[in-house]
This record gives C-alpha cells, sequence and structure tokens, in this order.
C-alpha cells in the first residue's frame, strides 16, 4: 500500500475534521462513524468528501458510482478516509423544449450548495468530485471555490459517437434530424433509426457540447488530473483514471494546496484560451464567470472577448465540425490542444495545478498522437480567425450577449424581428413554418429571472436548421443555448425582458442588426420611439409564484455576471 500521509505525519497536519471527530467531548459524533466500521486509524485520517453526480435519469451519470468508488480506493490507499455522497443533476437533453429545462441551470446552484453543505456539515477536510451531466462540473468548481479546500475533480466520460448511413452522428443530429422530418426532408423511419443510434452507451452528449466542454475546462483550470478529460465513460482509462484521482488529493491536503490557489486569474484565462480555440459551448461563458465569482476572481465578459480576437479556433469537432470527444481523446485529449497553445504563448505555464505541478511541467512531453491534424488544425490554416464565441454589445444588449460564430457559416445577419414571449410560442411557429428566410426570431422573458431558469432553446435552433433555414434566419433570446446549437443564435442578451432590457422593447417588424465580426447587435429603433415603448412597459407577472424557481428567481443576477445567486441581506 502507497502511502503520501504516514501515520508520523498525521499528527503534524492541522485537520479541521479534529474539530469534528477528535477529543473527549466528541466521543458521541465517533458513535456514528464505530456504526459504519471506521476504525480509529481511519477517524484520524484526512477525511474526504467524495461528491459523485449521479441518477438514474438518463445515460450522462449513470455509471458515476463505480467511478466514485474507484476514486474512493485511490483516496484510501494514499492514506484518507473517503465518505462518498451524492449530488443531484439535471439531464439537459432530456429536459429540453418544455418547464422541466427552467430547473437545469438551477441545478447547478443546488449543486454546488449540495458539495457545501455536506463537506462543511461533517467537517471534511477535502473534497473529490466525479462530474457528468452539464451544470454538474461548473456546481461542483463553483463549491470548491466557495469551500477553498485541498479540492479535485474528474469528469465521468461522453458516450461513443453513434453512426448513421457511414457518418458519426450525436444527440445533436437528432435534434436537427426534428427539424428536418418537420419539412419533409427525411422520413419518419429515418428519425427513428437516428434516435436508436445517436447515444450507443453510457456518458454525456458525444459532440464538444456543454458537458464535454466544461470538461475541457476542469483540466484548463488545472483542478483535474492532464488526460482525464477525454477518455470515454465505457473505456477502462476512465476507471484508471479515477483511482489516480483519489490518490492525488492526499498530496494536495499534505501541502495545503487549495481551490484558489490554483483557481487564480490566470488559470482562467487559461480556460478561456482553450474555450476559443476548440470551439466550445458559450454555456462555457457563464460557468467560468460563476465558478471565478465563488473563487473570488473578477472575470468579466471582456476577457473572453479580448482572449477571443487573439486565440483562432483550431479543433474541428461537433456541433460545428465533423468529430466527437471519442475521436478527440484517441488523438491525445486536452493536454495536446494545452500544448499547442502553450507553444504559441496563448496559455500561462507557470499556472499552479492539481499535480502540484504547473501546466508547463504538466506538458513537457505531451507528444500528438497519429491522425491529429485531422481534429486539431494548424494555426496556419484556422478553421475560424479568431476564437469560436463572440461576445456582442449593443443597443439590443448593453451588458452583453454571446454567439458561437464558429458554429455558424454567417457572420453577419440583418433581418426583421419575429418576437416571442417564450420557446414554446416560437417552437409552435417554427414547427408551422410560419418562419421564413431573413427573420430574427427573438424569444424572450427566458432570462435568469424571467424564465426563470434561462431555459436552453436547441428544440428551436435545431429545428430551424433542420428546415434548412440556417443560413438564413438568426435567433436572438435572453436565454441559452445547448451546446449542440449551430447557426447564428445569440444568447444571453443581457439586460434581459424581465428586467427590462431593451429586448423587452422589442416589436414585430422591427430592424435587427447583428455583427458578429465588429461585435455588435443592435436594434434599428430611433430614440424617442424607445423612450415610448419605456413608459407602455410593464413587468409581467411572475411564472412561478412560489417553489424553487421562484427562490431562484429572488436572487439570480444577470447573465453577465454568470447568474450567480446573491442573496438580497
Amino acid at each position: 500500500m502507497t502511502k503520501f500521509i504516514t501515520d508520523a505525519h498525521l499528527t503534524t497536519i492541522m485537520l479541521r475534521s479534529r474539530q469534528v471527530y477528535g477529543g473527549v467531548e466528541k466521543s458521541p459524533n465517533r458513535a456514528f462513524l464505530r456504526a459504519m466500521g471506521l476504525t480509529d486509524r481511519d477517524i484520524e485520517s484526512p477525511f474526504v468528501g467524495v461528491a459523485v453526480a449521479w441518477n438514474e435519469a438518463g445515460p450522462c451519470n449513470i455509471h458515476t458510482l463505480g467511478l466514485g468508488n474507484r476514486l474512493k480506493q485511490g483516496v484510501q490507499e494514499a492514506g484518507g478516509t473517503p465518505r462518498m455522497f451524492a449530488t443531484p443533476l439535471v439531464i439537459d437533453g432530456i429536459a429540453m423544449g418544455y418547464e422541466g429545462m427552467k430547473y437545469s441551470l438551477v441545478s447547478r446552484e443546488i449543486i454546488a450548495d449540495t458539495v457545501e453543505m455536506t463537506v462543511n456539515a461533517h467537517g471534511y477536510d477535502a473534497v473529490a468530485c466525479i462530474s457528468g451531466c452539464d451544470k454538474t462540473g461548473p456546481g461542483m468548481m463553483m463549491a470548491m471555490g466557495r469551500l477553498n479546500l485541498p479540492s479535485i475533480i474528474m469528469y465521468a466520460g461522453t458516450t461513443m459517437p453513434g453512426y448513421y448511413n457511414g457518418r458519426e452522428i450525436a444527440v445533436g443530429d437528432v435534434y436537427e434530424a426534428v427539424g428536418a422530418y418537420s419539412s419533409g426532408k427525411i422520413s419518419k423511419e429515418e428519425l427513428q433509426a437516428m434516435e436508436m443510434l445517436a447515444v450507443p452507451t453510457a456518458g454525456s452528449c458525444g459532440g464538444l457540447y456543454t458537458a464535454n466542454t466544461m470538461a475541457m475546462m476542469t483540466e484548463s483550470l488545472g483542478l483535474a488530473l492532464p488526460g482525464s478529460a477525454s477518455p470515454p465513460a465505457v473505456v477502462g482509462a476512465k476507471g484508471s483514471f479515477a483511482y489516480e484521482t483519489g490518490k492525488a488529493i492526499m498530496p494536495l491536503i499534505e501541502n495545503g494546496i487549495r481551490a484558489r490557489d490554483i483557481l487564480k486569474y490566470e488559470a482562467f484565462r487559461n480556460a478561456i484560451a482553450m474555450l476559443m480555440a476548440s470551439g466550445g459551448s458559450t454555456n462555457a461563458v457563464l460557468h467560468l464567470i460563476a465558478i471565478a465569482y465563488e473563487a473570488g476572481v473578477n472575470l468579466t465578459l471582456d476577457d473572453f472577448e479580448e482572449i477571443g480576437r487573439k486565440v483562432p479556433e483550431i479543433v474541428n469537432m461537433k456541433p460545428g465540425g465533423e468529430f466527437a470527444m471519442a475521436d478527440f481523446d484517441q488523438v491525445g485529449g486536452v493536454p495536446v490542444l494545452m500544448k499547442k497553445l502553450l507553444d504559441r504563448g496563448f496559455i500561462d505555464g507557470d499556472a499552479l495545478t492539481v499535480t502540484g505541478k504547473t501546466v508547463k511541467e504538466n506538458l513537457r512531453d505531451v507528444r500528438p498522437r497519429a491522425g491529429v491534424e485531422r481534429i486539431i488544425v494548424d494555426f496556419s490554416r484556422p478553421r475560424y480567425p479568431s476564437g469560436g464565441i463572440k461576445i456582442l454589445k449593443g443597443t439590443l444588449a448593453p451588458e452583453g450577449a454571446v454567439v458561437k460564430v464558429a458554429a455558424s457559416s454567417i457572420t453577419r445577419h440583418r433581418g426583421r424581428a419575429r418576437v416571442f414571449d417564450s420557446e414554446d410560442e416560437a417552437f409552435r411557429a417554427v414547427m408551422e413554418r410560419k418562419i421564413e428566410s431573413g427573420d430574427v426570431v427573438v424569444i424572450r422573458y427566458e432570462g435568469p429571472k424571467g424564465g426563470p431558469g434561462m431555459r436552453e432553446m436547441l428544440d428551436v435552433t435545431a429545428a430551424i436548421v433542420g428546415q434548412g433555414l440556417g443560413d438564413t434566419v438568426a435567433l436572438v433570446t435572453d436565454g441559452r443555448f445547448s451546446g449542440a446549437t449551430r447557426g447564428m443564435m445569440v444568447g444571453h442578451v443581457a439586460p434581459e425582458a424581465f428586467v427590462g432590457g431593451p429586448i423587452a422593447l422589442l416589436r414585430d417588424g422591427d430592424e435587427v442588426v447583428i455583427d458578429a465580426e465588429e461585435g455588435r447587435i443592435d436594434m434599428l429603433v430611433d430614440e424617442g420611439e424607445m423612450e415610448r415603448r419605456r413608459k407602455e412597459w410593464k413587468r409581467p407577472a411572475p411564472k412561478h409564484p412560489t417553489g424553487l424557481l421562484a427562490q431562484y428567481a429572488s436572487m439570480v443576477t444577470s447573465a453577465s455576471m454568470g447568474a450567480v445567486l446573491i442573496p438580497e441581506i
């Protein structure tokens, strides 16, 4: 047995768990531990909370308990006492397109709260996390920043790609197939065949959607072991990484390396560079700002725009490209992309990581594998000349909005607004073929407060693309998009409609101009008319006056601030 912390060394480490379980007066506390079979040695060792995002709602997290047990073995081998617990989660792909999606972003905060509550209530000395579907990784990393204990995370892995008619497909292709079916481009039998094949194994959605994007962020921020993010859920390497992740938490405890020692401003800039180079999900903008907030780091939309102007998009992955996360893993995964950016000077090699080493030290011996150029192209011929995500500002979004330019074939659009006060209204209009080429579909009152919960609009965006309108129709919303979204789709418009943002004042027929190259989004309405509309506007009644969504709406901030919760005191 390899132990990083010896019996002799245990007495010299300041462990907060001893306040809960040490001394004569804590005999009743220890009685509960004895009932579970813990020994004196277990009780004297560092307690490690092992947070596992698990439920049976979908394949994304169905396998995480097994990985949690492997992580526990690593902790025990290294001399710690692991205590596993589960966090709640929402499977975004299943919640998509109806009221349930309002709980998706809310779940991020509940996950962070669950980890904080469990770890603090029981006096654990460190936390090790197994994440999976979209909001689990961000929620867990937010908790790490908040707790500021020795911390580590491992992503539970992607599903393998599906295959249909000789090509790789992922669940995003099925969403677009719904639109294709509605316009008569494919048959019901073809749609059903894709449904049966798109998600063949356990693991999160296969493209570079939100879960896989945030998996990249775990390594980019330095909170995960190098190489741990990209292996698929079903390969043996995932179990090995879980075991090594458990072992790796113990040197962090011994050396007093806490989450905020890693989550520095430079680490977030590294993560943004990786996001821009990969063309990952727009949701990462929200999540990185939220994690930074919990870690006490001032990160803003301006940081994304500044870095995005310098770092080109060089990764060929779905939804804008061809390949899945499993393919990315085959050519070396996150370390290969990080090394490429490090060599180019786009990331800070001196940032600290959970290995106890710097980024530069971790990447010293990294070499790409055969076929890497199919997925990670050379800087001399980037897929997009700037970052995959663009921040837009203008009269329609004074605080900002985001668009994934790398997943759109157009960068400019001017058209008349077709305004809808909910996602449901917009989806019906699209499916009834009421949206025409040149339109700008506007979906409002779906923001953090107005939704509440900032629903993703994949049903709508995929239907537009599936109907063949992806090059000629734009969409603008104060809600969010799935990482599977492609096309000229602008989200996170702030201020949102519910607080009286300009998007609340738009009317059918108003002209909207989107210029991703210039970073502008404007409504062409003169100021006098805008002032008249402001005086006439009245905030609608809350859609959910009681319950969890009402609690969330009362505390949530703007999307430009990461939609974090700040209670009024």
